[in-house]
C-alpha cells in the first residue's frame, strides 16, 4: 500500500497535488508538540492571541490570488468566484477575534456577602479540526480561529481534495510568528483519522462533512467523554409565498441552489411555491438557469464549474434520471450544455417540477446543480413539506410580510431561518443544525462555549 495520495483536478482530471500521508512518527511528533504547547498557550493573554490570529489572516489575504487559483484547480469553483472565499474567511475570522474578549470573559455573579463567586472559561486543550473540500477555507476557519483565540491548540486534517489549504494555514500562522505547536496539520488516511480521534490529547473534534463521516467521528469518540461538533448534510428548503417579490425570490433562490455547482452545505435543494405564483416562478427560474455557462473553472466566462469528481456528478445524474422515470418534468435541455455526459464531472444544471417526497431528489442530499420545485396551497402545506426531511440546517421564506414569515420560521425544524435571503452564514449568529444536519455550534459568542469548559470559583472571605 502506497503512502502517497494524489489530488486530481476536476477541471481536466490531471494530478494537481501529490503528497505523503503522515507516518506514525509524524503523528506522534504532532501530538507531542501539541502537549508541550498547551500549557504555555493557555497563559497567553487574549490580546496577544488576537495579534497572532490577525497577522495570520493578513498573511492569507496577501496571498489571495494564488489561493483563489488553487481553490479553482483543487475543487473546481469558477475562478471568477474563487477569491470571494477569502472575503468570507476574513469576515468570520475578524468577527470571532473581535468578540473573543467578551465571549471568554469570566461570568460575574451577583454579590453575596462574605463570598467571591465567578465562572471562568477554560480552554479544552487540543482541538482536532476535520475540514471538507467544498468551502475549504470557510469551513476550516469556523473552528480554527475561535479554538486558538479560546486558548486551545489546533491540529487540522483537511480533505485530500484540498490539501494545500492546510499548508496555506500553516504558512500564514508561521508568518504571524505563532508559537510552535499551537497550530499544526496532518495529511491523514481515513483509518488514521479515526485512530487519531482516540488519542488521549484530543479533547474536541470539530467535523464538517457527510452524515456517514459524522457517524464515524461519534463512534471513534465514544466513551472518551470529549466534545464533538458535527456539521453534516442538508436538504435545505425555500418557500415562496404569494406575496413575495418574484424577481428577487427567483434570483436569490436559484443562486442559492446552483452556486458552487450546488455543492454547498446550506444550498437550496428544494423549493415550494404558492400555487398562485407557481407557473410564473418556474418560468423565470428556467430562464435564469439556462443562462449559466458550464465550463472549465479556469475560464473567466464560466459561471458553473464541474463537480468535485465524476462520481459525484454521476450520483446526481442518477437522481435526476430516477425522478424523471417516476414522473418528474425536466425543464433544462442538457444538450445546451455540451460538456455534460455520463462519466464526466461536468453536469448540466437541472430544474424539476411534478416532483414529490416519494422521490430521492426531494429527500436525499444531492450536492449538485439540481433543484426540485413543488406547488403548495398555503403556508400550512409549505411548513409540512419543509419539515418533512431528515435534515435541518437552514430554511428560507420569501415574503413581504415579515411577521407572517417569522411565524412560519418559528415552526420550522432548522438551525438557521432566513427571510428573503439564503445560503449565507453571518458570523454573529450561531451556526448549528438539527436532526441529521448535526449537533453543536460554531461562530457567534455561543460558539466559544463548545471550545471551553466552565470552571467555578467559590471563595469564602476570612474576616
Amino acid at each position: 500500500m502506497t503512502n502517497t495520495f494524489k489530488t486530481l483536478s476536476p477541471i481536466d482530471n490531471s494530478v494537481y497535488v501529490e503528497r505523503q500521508f503522515a507516518t506514525p512518527k509524524d503523528i506522534q511528533i504532532a501530538l507531542d508538540k501539541s502537549e508541550k504547547a498547551k500549557p504555555l498557550w493557555k497563559e497567553v493573554p487574549i490580546i496577544e492571541r488576537d495579534i497572532y490570529c490577525s497577522r495570520a489572516i493578513d498573511a492569507l489575504l496577501r496571498n489571495k490570488d494564488k489561493i483563489a487559483d488553487e481553490i479553482c484547480w483543487q475543487m473546481g469553483r469558477p475562478i471568477r468566484y474563487a477569491a470571494s472565499e477569502l472575503a468570507g474567511l476574513e469576515e468570520r475570522a475578524r468577527y470571532m477575534i473581535a468578540t473573543a474578549r467578551t465571549a471568554l470573559a469570566p461570568i460575574q455573579l451577583p454579590e453575596k456577602p462574605g463570598f467571591i463567586r465567578y465562572i471562568k472559561r477554560e480552554p479544552l486543550g487540543t482541538v482536532f479540526v476535520i475540514a471538507p473540500w467544498n468551502y475549504p477555507y470557510l469551513t476550516a476557519v469556523n473552528a480554527i480561529i475561535p479554538a486558538i483565540m479560546a486558548g486551545n491548540v489546533v491540529i487540522l486534517k483537511h480533505s485530500a481534495q484540498t490539501p494545500l489549504v492546510a499548508e496555506r494555514f500553516a504558512d500564514a500562522f508561521a508568518k504571524a510568528g505563532l508559537p510552535e505547536g499551537v497550530f499544526q496539520y496532518l495529511h491523514l488516511t481515513h483509518t488514521d483519522t479515526e485512530a487519531f480521534i482516540r488519542e488521549a490529547p484530543i479533547q474536541h473534534v470539530a467535523f464538517t462533512g457527510s452524515v456517514a463521516g459524522g457517524e464515524m467521528v461519534e463512534k471513534a469518540a465514544s466513551g472518551r467523554f470529549i466534545n464533538v461538533g458535527l456539521e453534516l448534510g442538508g436538504k435545505d428548503p425555500a418557500y415562496v409565498r404569494a406575496d413575495a417579490s418574484l424577481d428577487m425570490a427567483v434570483a436569490t433562490a436559484i443562486d442559492g441552489a446552483f452556486f458552487n455547482s450546488g455543492q454547498s452545505c446550506c444550498g437550496i435543494e428544494r423549493i415550494y411555491v404558492h400555487q398562485d405564483v407557481f407557473e410564473t416562478f418556474v418560468a423565470k427560474a428556467v430562464t435564469l438557469v439556462n443562462q449559466y455557462v458550464l465550463g472549465r473553472s479556469d475560464d473567466e466566462k464560466t459561471t458553473l464549474g464541474p463537480l468535485v469528481r465524476a462520481s459525484a456528478a454521476d450520483f446526481v445524474r442518477e437522481q435526476i434520471k430516477e425522478a424523471v422515470q417516476q414522473g418528474a418534468v425536466a425543464h433544462i435541455n442538457s444538450e445546451h450544455f455540451p460538456l455534460d455526459h455520463p462519466g464526466s464531472a461536468y453536469l448540466a444544471p437541472q430544474v424539476l417540477t411534478n416532483v414529490n417526497h416519494g422521490m430521492r431528489i426531494m429527500t436525499e442530499e444531492s450536492f449538485g446543480p439540481v433543484v426540485g420545485i413543488m406547488s403548495v396551497k398555503n403556508d400550512e402545506e409549505a411548513i409540512q413539506r419543509m419539515n418533512d426531511s431528515d435534515y435541518g440546517l437552514t430554511a428560507t421564506v420569501f415574503t413581504e410580510d415579515i411577521e407572517a414569515g417569522v411565524r412560519i420560521g418559528e415552526r420550522l425544524a432548522t438551525g438557521t431561518f432566513f427571510i428573503n435571503r439564503c445560503d449565507y452564514l453571518d458570523p454573529a449568529l450561531a451556526w448549528t443544525g438539527v436532526k441529521k444536519s448535526g449537533r453543536g455550534c460554531t461562530l457567534s459568542t455561543i460558539g466559544y462555549e463548545s471550545l471551553t469548559r466552565p470552571k467555578s470559583f467559590h471563595i469564602k472571605k476570612i474576616v
